[in-house]
């Protein structure tokens, strides 16, 4: 195999966008109902901690990489993550805000990941980067095709999404290369990339659904069939959120795959006119 098999398809572009999110509208942005709603906020509470965690695994390697482009989108790659970070802290306070115990479940989030910085070699950080970085993509991927999903809700919390899913896929193979480039001469790169994804994906379910039950507890619907059912539709039925990432999840255990492989660039068409169209919203909201 070749040092670096395939490389990022896009230069990543740092967008400094800001939201207005209500915590009026915490639980209900969406209109396919608390039990939906309360699983994308889920996915929230792993972002402030994970994204820290991504641009550390990666940084760790800065003085390693040998593609001078590769250094310029790492440093890209760097920015997005901070900004997701910030305004995903913005979008988890709205939440705590509104009662749920989002600053709980976070804390566990960061206690975890800072538990693995300090017992695992730098190799498995990335390897658990690459891992999650694909997760974020493939789901980006899915809100991005499917209009349906976030149809009719609640400006900042939709436009919070969509321009997370768009920079995710911008910048889906930058950790990726980086894994390539630096673990080149591993005999154990692949047992590593893959047993650490089944791993990592393990771990981060094993989260996501008590913390799922939790938030739509404290909406006081835990037992409520109707709404669950519908959740359960949009994930696995029609649109299918996760049913949809199921081929990419496991595309990930093939010897020779990249992120790119699968080429959605038009995805991010006009991901340069939603930027400006959503800072001229939250200045008009703000103003």
């Amino acid at each position: 195999m070749s040092k670096v098999e395939f490389k990022n398809k896009v230069a990543p572009l740092r967008r400094n966008l800001k939201f207005k999110l209500a915590k009026e509208d915490a639980d209900s942005w969406n209109p396919a109902g608390i039990h939906f709603t309360q699983f994308m906020n889920t996915l929230s509470i792993f972002f402030p901690a994970g994204e820290k965690f991504f641009i550390d695994s990666v940084h760790n390697y800065r003085d390693k990489i040998s593609d001078p482009q590769l250094t310029k989108d790492v440093k890209s790659f760097i920015a997005q993550e901070a900004l997701h970070t910030r305004e995903h802290l913005a979008y988890n306070q709205a939440l705590i805000e509104a009662g749920f115990p989002v600053d709980r479940y976070m804390s566990q989030v960061e206690a975890l990941l800072k538990f693995a910085q300090k017992v695992t070699p730098k190799s498995v950080q990335l390897a658990v980067t690459i891992s999650l970085e694909h997760l974020t993509a493939s789901l980006g991927h899915v809100l991005l095709v499917e209009p349906k999903i976030m149809e009719g809700s609640e400006k900042g919390f939709m436009n919070i999404w969509l321009w997370h899913a768009m920079e995710e896929i911008e910048h889906k193979g930058v950790a990726y290369d980086v894994w390539n480039d630096v673990m080149a001469s591993n005999p154990l790169r692949y047992p590593i990339r893959v047993g650490i994804n089944i791993l990592t994906h393990t771990v981060f379910w094993s989260l996501v659904i008590p913390f799922h039950l939790g938030l739509v507890n404290k909406s006081g619907k835990l037992f409520e069939i109707k709404g669950w059912s519908k959740c359960m539709n949009y994930l696995w039925g029609v649109p299918g959120a996760l049913r949809k990432i199921s081929i990419e999840m496991l595309d990930y255990f093939r010897p020779g795959f990249h992120p790119w492989q699968q080429d959605n660039r038009a995805l991010l068409d006009n991901l340069d006119q939603f930027a400006e169209d959503v800072t001229k919203e939250y200045q008009q909201a703000t103003a």
